[in-house]
């Protein structure tokens, strides 16, 4: 099952996003397949201000269990977290059945 996981920043965190960057790309690349996409989104300034995934995980707890792993999320980065199951259409990277 694909989730969408959008995440906000807190406030002015972004010496915690980039002091924590480089582990949270390796915790990224270390799930491999899992993470279908994955990139920061920008705010009006064009600076990384949340964070924007797509994963595919078997159920909700297995998705919020690695998710508490993000170094992010230890960093306390985010002030916000939105999460849904997700059905992906258009050019999808495997076949959507």
């Amino acid at each position: 099952m694909l989730f969408l996981v959008h995440t906000w920043d807190k406030p002015g965190a972004l010496d915690v996003r980039m002091a924590n960057r480089d582990a949270h790309i390796a915790w990224l690349k270390a799930a491999g397949e899992t993470v279908k996409a994955a990139g920061p989104w920008l705010n009006e300034a064009d600076e990384m201000a949340g964070s924007l995934l797509i994963i595919e995980a078997k159920d909700r707890a297995g998705l919020d269990a690695w998710l508490a792993t993000d170094p992010y999320q230890a960093a306390g980065l985010f002030g916000k977290v939105e999460i849904a199951p997700y059905r992906w259409v258009f050019n999808p990277p495997v076949e959507v059945g």
